[in-house]
């Protein structure tokens, strides 16, 4: 008995590998047959490839597994039945709906354990300088990796925005913050505010101010509060396994109204700049995330099986905070110490543009080839430093991708139409970008927690 279920194990991850690899050649078979016009026999091998993704999928069951695969089916729906797919928005806004409610008390009841239960008061500090030090060295990184590659493919050349939208103003009236605000905002005016406006930074410095004031109370009167906070966040991340079983269809129904609403054929203009930037991305993940795994020695393949589904659910709901749960219960499970995590993670989601940063330098040197303007390297370099003061401490505003571009065209006299013209690609590159964001939050978690000697690095 002991020897037949190796076997067994092996058989079907060997048949599971088959399945899929004849599902992926089905589905890029069909996609060539879409492209050379060949309609209905190119739908027929996708829905069959689908299929069988489906029966692997079923052969060897996983988070990732299932999310790609609705990733898959949901941007078939969208080119196949668009005006189904624009009415696909409930599970999607129903899961984030779901995440929202549980991550203020997740927060909380995590990082005041932490540092209430383990005696973790004076490393806090510490901790968030080199959580803010490699934010800012990551970010200035993606800046310039951004520049480079929009000048390498000059992807803004020939784009010519339409006349209608020349002097159009977009609909945003929230401009960046100056250093004061930022500072003040990290605090919160009221916590309950704070947590029904679903402020991630604000609820996790009352939980940071609140862990230290249990932690200064001697152990008979902080250790009732501290069992019952346990139990809240082992019930919290209960709840999360719970919620992500809707993960698949959320992530679906998400790529489907996106396909759907805008669609694929609108989009090939832009073509280029979309390719840019997930080769730029690609780019930034060699040069940068891995070398600074391996410089503090923190195993990759983990890592990568560690950060793999909250990344896949970054990038089909285009939201961060819908990862969140997630990602701190598989960075723990990675190693990383409860207290880390909770304090590391959701600080990058307002100080970390790990994938934003990239987006943001090539969606600016765009601008400026789609209005026909060559940038000297001077002007570039002002670029980059207008976009590291900008970019700060606004990820959770809305639209804040914008907001930045809109600041920073204004400072180096950049023309508005082009940047219009790339909201309509910018859902497709939301996604990377949101991705790209999950994992530097993750590895952001991890390496500090190298740094603090708690990551194996076997």
């Amino acid at each position: 008995m002991a020897t037949t279920v190796p076997t067994r194990t092996k058989s079907t991850d060997r048949m599971a590998r088959l399945v899929t690899l004849a599902g992926v050649l089905l589905l890029t078979a069909g996609i060539a047959l879409a492209l050379a016009h060949v309609a209905a026999v190119g739908m027929s091998l996708r829905w069959t490839g689908i299929s069988l993704l489906l029966v692997a999928a079923i052969r060897k069951p996983s988070l990732m597994s299932w999310t790609f695969l609705a990733m898959v089916a949901g941007v078939e729906i969208g080119v196949d039945a668009p005006h189904a797919a624009v009415q696909m928005r409930l599970p999607g806004d129903l899961f984030l709906r779901l995440i929202r409610m549980i991550v203020a008390p997740l927060l909380f009841a995590t990082i005041t354990t932490g540092i209430a239960g383990h005696s973790e008061l004076r490393s806090v500090g510490r901790v968030a300088i080199k959580a803010l030090i490699l934010f800012e060295v990551l970010t200035t990184v993606g800046l310039i990796i951004g520049v480079v590659a929009m000048n390498l493919s000059g992807a803004g050349w020939g784009v010519v925005a339409p006349a209608g939208l020349e002097g159009t103003a977009p609909t945003s009236t929230q401009a960046p913050q100056n250093w004061q605000q930022i500072i003040l905002n990290l605090f919160p005016n009221n916590i309950a505010e704070a947590v029904a406006q679903n402020q991630i930074l604000q609820v996790a410095i009352f939980s940071i101010l609140f862990g230290a004031a249990l932690a200064m109370l001697p152990e008979p009167k902080r250790a009732p509060l501290i069992s019952v906070l346990q139990s809240l966040a082992d019930v919290m991340f209960q709840l999360t396994r719970i919620i992500m079983y809707l993960a698949p269809l959320a992530a679906g129904a998400a790529i489907a109204y996106t396909v759907g609403n805008t669609g694929l054929t609108t989009l090939l203009p832009l073509a280029k700049l979309v390719v840019t930037y997930y080769l730029a991305l690609t780019a930034f993940a060699v040069l940068v995330l891995i070398p600074t795994l391996l410089l503090f020695r923190v195993p990759i393949r983990g890592f990568i099986t560690a950060v793999g589904e909250p990344a896949a659910i970054g990038f089909a709901t285009t939201t961060s905070e819908a990862a969140l749960p997630l990602a701190m219960e598989r960075m723990e499970e990675f190693g990383v110490p409860r207290w880390i995590v909770s304090f590391v993670i959701p600080t990058g989601y307002s100080f970390n543009m790990t994938g934003g940063s990239v987006y943001l330098s090539m969606a600016a040197v765009f601008v400026a080839q789609a209005a026909g303007m060559h940038l000297s390297f001077g002007r570039q370099l002002a670029i980059v430093l207008v976009l590291m003061a900008a970019s700060k401490g606004i990820a959770g505003v809305p639209r804040a991708s914008l907001v930045v571009l809109l600041a920073t065209a204004s400072a180096v006299h950049l023309p508005i139409a082009p940047i219009l013209l790339i909201l309509g690609v910018d859902t497709l590159m939301d996604m990377g970008r949101t991705m790209m964001n999950v994992v530097g939050n993750c590895m952001a978690a991890a390496v500090i927690g190298r740094t603090e000697s708690t990551v194996s690095a076997s």
